[in-house]
């Protein structure tokens, strides 16, 4: 069973994000009935590779007289201008032409880094989004957002880029480490915190600290989640207005992420982390935000962050942000659950303490 999410904006043709179980017939259907399958590109993450190359992988080479296969080992350092370069030139020294398809398979990483090298070979060829972890499914697949790290900061080149079709397939979860499973849940527990708590009651149904076995209900999580970015990306595409929302927790979980080489904390601990500095300056600037949905999934955690800078130099960090304005830091805070806002924070005491207080909570 399986249900499609079309996405509209007034910047690109309409999209779909298909969400359901085993979805390979339909991604070779779909394929086939899109382009002429002489030639076609698949970016894979390279541990994806591994455990589906000979299923999932090899029935969609299949559909291609001939297909370049480029792996993208992971973790954030593949994120770079290197491998960046290193596949696109195995792209075009293959002879791929304009409307040659890119099939990305793969989490946050590969997929921000094949989207890019869609958008940017030839002007831009086809894009299809495959994402196989939590994180991806619910958020970096969905909005058109590719790119790639730089010393300066995190995701500072790229473009908003648009694939043409997104299968959402949740068998992909069930070779995932529960890490992984906690990784994407920051990503959850943020749409719960900024736009539905109705996802808080599902989870609570859920064995969120065990392997993943597919449920109806984690099927309705995925799909609330979708369906909120959805509903974001189609009224602000360039992050102009609602869209700066979906930033909760991020100002602070860029430099969390920076401060430990992409290393020591994936992006939705990073994440986890950042929603408590977001409550923190929230309450400071007068409103009343309660943090029991956060501390609900504290015990899936088990972060420390002790960094060696001092909150000053933190905060100096997140100016390397993109959503710094006027050389200000705008930070995405809660006037109480579901009701987010952007502000731009001039008084650094405040960022300051919301660093104090994610130190205090996570030494």
């Amino acid at each position: 069973m399986s249900d499609r999410i079309h996405l509209n904006t007034t910047h690109a043709n309409s999209y779909f994000i298909q969400v359901g179980y085993n979805l390979i017939d339909d991604v070779r259907t779909f394929i086939s009935g899109q382009w002429s399958c002489q030639k076609g590109v698949i970016i894979v993450d390279e541990k994806v590779l591994h455990l589906y190359g000979d299923t999932f992988i090899q029935k969609i080479v299949d559909v291609f007289e001939k297909a370049v296969c480029c792996s993208v080992p992971e973790g954030e350092s593949s994120k770079s201008i290197e491998a960046y370069s290193n596949i696109l030139g195995q792209i075009l020294n293959s002879g791929v032409e304009r409307n040659t398809p890119v099939i990305v398979i793969g989490g946050g990483v590969t997929g921000d880094l094949g989207g890019f090298v869609a958008a940017s070979s030839l002007r831009g060829m086809p894009l299809i989004h495959i994402p196989t972890t939590l994180l991806s499914m619910v958020d970096s697949s969905i909005g058109g957002k590719t790119g790639i790290n730089h010393s300066a900061g995190k995701n500072l080149i790229g473009a908003f880029y648009e694939p043409t079709a997104v299968f959402t397939d949740l068998k992909f979860l069930e070779t995932l480490p529960r890490k992984e499973i906690s990784n994407g849940l920051g990503e959850v527990i943020k749409y719960g915190m900024i736009s539905n708590a109705a996802i808080f009651k599902l989870l609570k149904q859920l064995p969120v600290n065990e392997a993943f076995t597919y449920s109806e209900n984690w099927k309705k999580v995925v799909e609330i989640c979708v369906g909120i970015k959805v509903s974001i990306v189609e009224e602000d595409f360039k992050e102009s207005g609602i869209r700066e929302f979906l930033n909760f927790g991020h100002t602070f979980a860029h430099v969390i992420e920076k401060v430990g080489n992409f290393e020591e904390h994936s992006h939705g601990e990073a994440v986890y982390m950042g929603m408590w500095g977001g409550v923190k300056v929230s309450n400071l600037l007068g409103f009343n935000v309660n943090a029991t949905n956060l501390s609900a999934f504290r015990p899936l955690y088990d972060l420390t962050f002790r960094p060696d800078q001092p909150v000053k130099e933190l905060t100096s960090l997140m100016m390397h942000d993109k959503k710094v304005n006027e050389g200000e830091i705008k930070v995405i805070g809660l006037e109480a659950l579901e009701k987010p806002f952007s502000k731009i924070i001039k008084d650094h005491s405040v960022i300051h303490s919301a660093w104090e207080f994610i130190m205090q909570e996570f030494s």
